[in-house]
């Protein structure tokens, strides 16, 4: 076994004393020289050492070698042996030696506490970041990343074990001896004795029991098939209780819970499975909220009842304090600051490669503004050191005081990259808590609607009007429905958000010597919330106030947990473009492999009103009124008889009056329009499609052929449910007449395309 000692070496030091003569000599005012007993061989096994700290009486002996490391202090690692008797420092021969007999010069060592008892001095807490180690510069590019543990590809932290080689940092001192309240006062950052006794599992013991397993049933929409459901698997993810606004919450992550149709949860060390519901999901944060109705989880005897979430806890705990000895309700975890680059973190949850609880370790590499993978949306983050493994997403991150710094959620996954983990840092936790306090559901978080572009060139920052040492990013593009648009104009120069100035690659000062996208300053609010923004225009000054918003997306990232939208006209099927539905068609490179327009759409594009949608003709079912356009697919559909298209549901409801009035005409016996149906109706439909593709067919046949091709494919109806109540509310409202919310120009057309060295906000 192996432990670690602290060496305050003097500068050019090549370890500590041999001898406790030479400790004495060394350091011949310290207090601590007078408490040295008579020099004794070191007989007794090494104690473990774990996470910077001794944890037993004996003592290991240094290894003559060193290793020199480069930070804003030369330190050097000092490697262990495993020997048990003694060691050869300086290389001199070898001398035994006790841990009384070294000086606090030479070990750090502190006065004796509690009676007899000693207690090492820990190891120095990780380096602080500095400006070196702060992000710097935009939100990145989105990279692939595999989504957490509830699907098979979920990854969860995970680290270096406890088992791991440790090495001793050695810290220069002064060229005079050190004091006792020298000492102390060196390490007076350092953490608590009492989170020095035992190993990391045991810190964590007391804590473990808020950890859950998560046990979920999903059945997920077929996105190709919009009218089908595909089949049902089960997924296992973690889980944790914390205490938060004066209530418990049992949270995990949002794509552990995604379209499911039953969730238990499982307490540690128990043999039970308890139901649970979901009561809000943030899919922008992959945060979910659950509550167990059930009291016995949450340690009541059994046979109580109680009421749901709140209730149920509080009820629990009074009958467990009743009960006596039996299992008492789960701990709630405390939610902690946000973490310093290389603090330690430990990631405890319940990922593959067995079935009990499971504790890794890791530090943290890096915190800026990532992309979450399952809701497409760039928030703050934490990278750790640790490999994620499925299994272990929506499990807590615990800091050296045992408070809940974070929800592992993610990794980044590639042949070029590794050890790759994320964790949902509690600025983003406190925010989904708080919004669900505030409003009882998920609004979700806000946004300016802007695309930008930064102003690093000279020549730009002068063309605007800017005078030298003014900073701020350009405005090139406003997304219709957000707030900000009736404010903001293009060309405006954003130059400070609620007083904080604003760089010209669109950064802003992040704690000491960090810095970090704007738009965390923008997401750090809430919907409803008011700004104050700092423009430029026209080489003057002004401030805005502006009232934050989420603006509507022309291709949704997610459809929130709800079932496609489809429209069947004959062989037609007519769906809405949205992220899933191109994953669904192209794979996880649907990127580079979906067409290039719809691409255009998902990435650039605005929508003109909030109820615009990308319709899209899906595939064209083989049928008489369909024939020779079977090849025709995932294009968007521009015009209905020559009128543009706004949603899904203005062209039911259009296709429907066309249909009508078809039927009609044939009840009177007429014959359809001698025109051809060049601009649509006299008994055909026109479909203009992008790419100047069109699709004509006849009103009769589709009366016809519809209930055919539905039988053939077994589709349950014509159209999804949400169409249906949308024309059933178009019809109560007495708006069902044929004028749709249509909106001006064609959907998507002119859509603003963001410059490669600019971004969104």
């Amino acid at each position: 076994m192996t432990i670690m000692l602290r060496t305050l070496a003097r500068t050019g030091a090549a370890g500590m004393p041999a001898t406790a003569s030479a400790a004495a000599a060394a350091c011949p005012a310290s207090p601590f020289a007078a408490l040295a007993p008579p020099p004794a061989p070191l007989t007794q096994p090494c104690s473990t050492f774990s996470r910077g700290r001794l944890l037993g009486p004996s003592v290991a002996c240094l290894a003559a070698s060193s290793t020199t490391i480069s930070s804003s202090t030369s330190s050097s690692i000092t490697p262990f042996c495993t020997s048990s008797t003694s060691s050869t420092i300086g290389g001199g021969p070898a001398t035994p030696a006790t841990p009384s007999s070294w000086c606090p010069a030479a070990l750090g060592a502190a006065a004796p506490r509690r009676g007899s008892r000693r207690r090492p001095t820990p190891a120095p807490a990780p380096p602080r970041s500095s400006a070196a180690n702060g992000q710097v510069g935009p939100p990145p590019p989105r990279k692939p990343h595999k989504g957490g543990g509830a699907k098979g590809g979920d990854k969860a932290a995970a680290g270096p074990g406890s088992g791991s080689s440790a090495a001793a940092v050695a810290v220069a001192p002064s060229a005079a001896p050190l004091t006792e309240s020298a000492a102390a006062a060196m390490f007076a950052d350092e953490p608590p004795l009492e989170e020095l006794d035992e190993e990391a599992g045991q810190q964590l013991a007391p804590y473990m029991d808020a950890v859950v397993k998560v046990y979920c049933m999903h059945t997920e929409p077929n996105y190709s098939l919009p009218w089908q459901r595909k089949r049902q698997y089960s997924s296992s993810s973690s889980g944790f209780v914390v205490r938060y606004g004066g209530r418990n919450w049992l949270l995990t992550n949002a794509h552990s819970v995604d379209y499911h149709t039953q969730v238990k949860v499982k307490r540690r060390g128990d043999d039970r499975k308890f139901l649970a519901r979901v009561i809000s999901v943030g899919v922008d944060c992959d945060i979910a909220a659950l509550e167990v109705d059930d009291p016995e989880f949450w340690g009541a005897e059994p046979g109580t009842t109680a009421g749901s979430g709140a209730a149920a806890a509080e009820a629990a705990a009074e009958a467990a304090a009743e009960a006596g000895p039996q299992r008492g309700p789960p701990p709630l975890l405390e939610l902690g600051p946000l973490p310093r680059l290389q603090d330690g973190v430990a990631v405890v949850g319940y990922p593959i490669g067995g079935d009990t609880i499971s504790v890794t370790a890791g530090v943290v590499s890096r915190i800026e503004v990532t992309d979450y993978s399952h809701g497409s949306t760039d928030l703050l983050a934490i990278q750790i050191d640790a490999a994620i493994n499925g299994g272990n997403s929506g499990g807590p991150v615990f800091n050296r005081a045992c408070q809940c710094v974070g929800i592992a959620f993610q990794a980044l996954v590639g042949s070029d990259v590794e050890n790759v983990g994320y964790v949902i840092p509690t600025p983003v936790v406190t925010h989904f808590l708080e919004d669900y306090l505030r409003t009882r559901t998920f609004s979700g978080f806000p946004a300016l609607g802007l695309q930008w572009q930064r102003m690093e060139s000279d020549a730009l920052r002068r063309a605007y009007g800017m005078a030298p040492g003014q900073k701020g990013v350009l405005v090139r593009g406003l997304n219709p429905t957000s707030a900000a648009a009736a404010l903001l104009r293009p060309d405006d120069v954003l130059l400070s958000f609620d007083g904080t100035p604003i760089s010209n690659d669109g950064t802003v000062p992040f704690r000491t010597g960090e810095r970090i996208a704007f738009s965390h300053l923008i997401t750090s609010k809430f919907v409803g919330d008011s700004a104050r923004l700092e423009v430029l225009r026209g080489g003057q000054r002004m401030e805005l106030n502006v009232t934050l918003s989420k603006p509507a997306a022309l291709v949704p990232p997610h459809l929130s947990n709800r079932d496609p939208p489809y429209l069947i006209v004959g062989g037609l099927v007519f769906t809405t473009a949205s992220e899933p539905y191109l994953q669904s068609e192209y794979g996880s490179e649907y990127g580079s492999d979906a067409p290039v327009k719809l691409l255009d759409r998902l990435y650039h594009g605005f929508p003109k009103s909030a109820d615009e949608e990308v319709v899209v003709l899906s595939q064209v079912l083989a049928c008489d009124a369909t024939l020779g356009y079977e090849d025709v697919y995932n294009v968007q559909l521009l015009r209905f008889n020559g009128q543009p298209v706004t949603n899904l549901a203005q062209l039911a409801e259009r296709v429907r009056q066309a249909l009508q009035q078809a039927s009609a005409t044939e009840g009177e016996g007429g014959s359809g329009s001698s025109d051809g149906g060049a601009a649509g109706g006299g008994g055909f439909l026109r479909f203009d499609l992008d790419y100047n593709e069109m699709v004509v067919v006849e009103a009769r046949d589709v009366l016809r052929v519809t209930p055919e091709v539905m039988r053939a494919h077994s589709i349950p109806h014509d159209m999804s449910p949400d169409i249906r109540a949308a024309l059933a509310a178009s019809a109560a409202d007495g708006s069902g007449s044929g004028s749709g919310p249509v909106a001006a120009g064609v959907s998507g057309a002119g859509a603003a395309v963001a410059p490669s060295n600019g971004g969104r906000a």
